[in-house]
């Protein structure tokens, strides 16, 4: 008879012990130690079309933005003093911009829009920096704009005079 009641007795604290640890160990516990652990980042957002498209937009219109608080909100003509027409301009050669005298790399053809041309004069100065004279075959005087290169991007920049 004293062997039932020793069986009794520890039946009784098994389920004790088990009702203790059945809920399982709170998060304070089971995370107590993980300060070195690094957990998987967490997958990126699928964008849709849409809201690629709206991202973009808003970007285009962030870059419009900036371009327009460095050159202010003119649309003044360049003036040009030419020696020889623009197509004529080839590496080695010097464009004065606002006075200020720079060597042109290349010129090419940016962008071929069927009935006219995007050209790209690619300069740089005594400092090694890089820029652009971008200009419409068709109208080159009217088209001429002024581009510096900043960090990755090209920003248009406002001009007044330039001469070949």
């Amino acid at each position: 008879m004293a062997k039932t009641k020793v069986k009794k007795i520890k039946k009784k604290v098994e389920e004790k012990e088990e009702d203790e640890n059945a809920g399982g160990a709170s998060l304070d516990d089971a995370f107590a130690d993980d300060d070195d652990v690094e957990y998987a980042k967490a997958k990126p957002k699928k964008m849709k079309k849409k809201e690629i498209e709206e991202e973009l937009d808003e970007v285009e219109e962030e870059l419009e933005g900036i371009e327009k608080g460095v050159n202010g909100d003119s649309t003044d003509t360049i003036s040009v003093k030419a020696s020889k027409p623009v197509s004529k301009i080839k590496k080695g050669d010097k464009i004065k911009v606002d006075g200020n005298e720079y060597e042109v790399d290349q010129h090419y053809v940016l962008i071929d829009h069927g009935t006219t041309k995007e050209m790209a004069i690619e300069l740089f100065d005594k400092n090694d920096k890089d820029y652009q004279l971008r200009y419409f075959s068709d109208q080159a005087e009217a088209t001429m704009e002024f581009y510096e290169l900043q960090e990755i991007m090209f920003i248009k920049k406002r001009v007044s005079k330039v001469e070949w």
